[in-house]
């Protein structure tokens, strides 16, 4: 593509010798598991975010896993999430033994609406699971009330949202834990993958911290090595890609503003067409993960789009409920309509950082055009 969805590329160029100064360190150090850049990038992270506690994990995956194994969410447990989102949100909660309990989303900002999560609770339900999706908060704040009424714990599933905030706030302020992935597009990505639970609970974050290191206490002391508090896993962010994502951090906000201004732009010039282009609400600051619109006829619209080489994803093609692996949740067509019909017609576009003034003069005038020559 002319125009691609992602260029992680032109971010790595345009820091290469730092970020290669960084890894050279970590080699000069030989020390690769759990060192000086683990612990740093922790605290920043979680500064950045709200939280009081950040654990570094080897992928967003893991850190929801982990994040709900910490507060207590396991076998014969119910917890309560959406179907629009990437499979790892219901992957998690299957992992960990409990069940996902799907509702649907607001048509609004496609995250979780909290006016149906309560009719959901049952004496099973042990938590609920909102994804911050695209980048906008879900109605954090308004789901921990629920939460704290019906004695629930709240994992928010942040992997898209590094940045964003609700009400002033970070995603790490609220709940009992939020989640971040630091796969290589995501706002903060690495040269791989990594995670990090954030969480203001310091025994969930004691426990995440064992759980990460097969349910140690994360000691390499011979008299205290190998002794298992719990069953974990082996879930260490590397030392490597801990150095990478600090020269990165010092850049996100700066990124993040410009993916904030390259919103601004499409839904200036992309104003007026019969597509629905994506609200953030005042209550939040968005991220823009991603900057996704609405048409009808939305697989046209793509395959048009990669004709004049301009790039667009969709996420998501498909409502979880109706995917094979989630089959035995009992779920069918019309369960969930709001997300059916999103996962219908959304498509994002390209609004990364890197992404010239040129590059989305012409991403805009190709959606125009072609949404035209559609409608």
């Amino acid at each position: 593509m002319a125009i691609p969805m992602a260029n992680p590329k032109a971010q790595y160029v345009a820091l290469r010798e730092e970020i290669a100064s960084a890894v050279q360190s970590v080699f000069d150090s030989c020390q690769f598991i759990l060192g000086p850049n683990v612990s740093a990038l922790e605290e920043e992270v979680s500064r950045t975010c709200g939280a009081r506690f950040g654990i570094a994990v080897n992928s967003g995956t893991d850190a929801i896993v982990i994040a709900l194994a910490a507060a207590g969410v396991g076998p014969g447990d119910e917890v309560v999430t959406t179907p629009f989102t990437f499979v790892a949100t219901a992957e998690a909660v299957m992992i960990v033994g409990a069940t996902p309990v799907f509702i649907d989303i607001d048509p609004g900002d496609f995250n979780l609406d909290p006016d149906l999560i309560e009719d959901k609770i049952t004496s099973r339900t042990k938590a609920i699971l909102p994804v911050h999706l695209y980048g906008q908060c879900a109605e954090i704040e308004r789901i921990e009330e629920i939460a704290r009424r019906h004695g629930l714990k709240l994992i928010s599933d942040g992997a898209q949202a590094i940045g964003s905030k609700h009400k002033g706030k970070g995603i790490g302020a609220y709940g009992d834990a939020a989640t971040l992935s630091f796969y290589p597009t995501k706002n903060l990505g690495g040269a791989g993958d990594g995670g990090m639970v954030l969480t203001n609970r310091e025994d969930v974050a004691e426990k995440a911290k064992s759980m990460r290191f097969h349910g140690t206490d994360g000691s390499f002391a011979y008299q205290s090595f190998g002794l298992a508090q719990y069953v974990g896993f082996c879930s260490r962010l590397d030392e490597i890609q801990a150095a990478v994502l600090r020269v990165k951090l010092k850049r996100l906000d700066q990124w993040n503003a410009a993916r904030a201004a390259n919103a601004a732009y499409y839904i200036d010039a992309l104003e007026g067409l019969p597509l629905e282009l994506p609200v953030a609400k005042p209550e939040n600051h968005h991220a823009y993960h991603q900057f996704t619109v609405r048409f009808a006829r939305r697989d046209e619209l793509k395959a048009k789009l990669a004709e004049r080489g301009v790039g667009a994803a969709v996420f998501y093609p498909s409502p979880l409920h109706l995917q094979r692996a989630y089959a035995r949740l009992g779920y069918k067509p019309g369960d969930f309509p709001e997300a059916e019909k999103a996962a219908s017609e959304v498509l994002s576009l390209p609004v990364f950082p890197e992404l010239s003034p040129d590059d989305r003069e012409t991403v805009a005038g190709a959606v125009r055009d072609c949404v035209e020559e559609l409608a």
